[in-house]
């Protein structure tokens, strides 16, 4: 099982990085727990700006980029991490998922994430990253994760999750559709809905 995670950050070392790091951990540590085994690849944008900018002005991927956009699509599972600028994603992560095929992330389980320096930029997963990837036909899953500057090291309080409460939901939704992926049902099988599978999901 191959679970690929992309990171938009720009700065170095990167709270955007930090983030896909520990969802792509809390992944892998629930698909452990179910008996999967997985092979996690974090992809980088920023080492690759130049060579998506020269895509899309040519419409050719240099040998590096048309690599990583083979692992992208190829990936079992996606984890899409961006840094928020001017209320929206960024547009390094912008071009380059322009890049790909807007057939080639068709049912393919996504987690979105997303960091900022205020929690008020929060609602970027729900009016640009969630609309983004359902335009592309992938399946993302119901918890989203933003990560402000105040959020890391913080416990929540008694209405709002904490961070690593968060990681740890959104982590098993995903590993909970690439573990029903990788049972690979035959088409004789009782299948249950997809709106079941999502409810079943959901934590009241």
């Amino acid at each position: 099982m191959k679970l690929v995670a992309v990171s938009a950050g720009l700065s170095v070392p990167s709270s955007t990085r930090l983030l896909a790091d520990r969802l792509t951990d809390a992944v892998r540590d629930d698909l452990a727990d179910r008996g999967h085994t997985v092979e996690v690849d974090v992809i980088e944008l920023r080492a690759l700006a130049v060579a998506v900018a020269n895509n899309l002005v040519t419409g050719f991927p240099p040998p590096q980029l048309a690599t990583v956009i083979e692992s992208v699509t190829g990936a079992d599972g996606l984890v899409a991490v961006t840094p928020v600028f001017t209320a929206s994603y960024s547009g390094l992560f912008k071009s380059f998922f322009d890049l790909i095929d807007p057939e080639a992330l068709t049912g393919k389980p996504v987690l979105i994430a997303a960091t900022g320096g205020t929690a008020r930029h929060s609602l970027v997963l729900e009016h640009a990253l969630r609309p983004l990837f359902t335009y592309l036909r992938a399946v993302v899953v119901p918890t989203a994760v933003y990560a402000a500057s105040e959020d890391w090291g913080s416990g929540g309080d008694a209405y709002t999750q904490g961070l690593p409460a968060r990681i740890r939901r959104a982590g098993g939704e995903l590993a909970t559709l690439l573990a029903a992926r990788a049972a690979d049902p035959g088409p004789e099988d009782d299948i249950t809905s997809f709106e079941k599978q999502l409810s079943d999901l959901r934590v009241d």
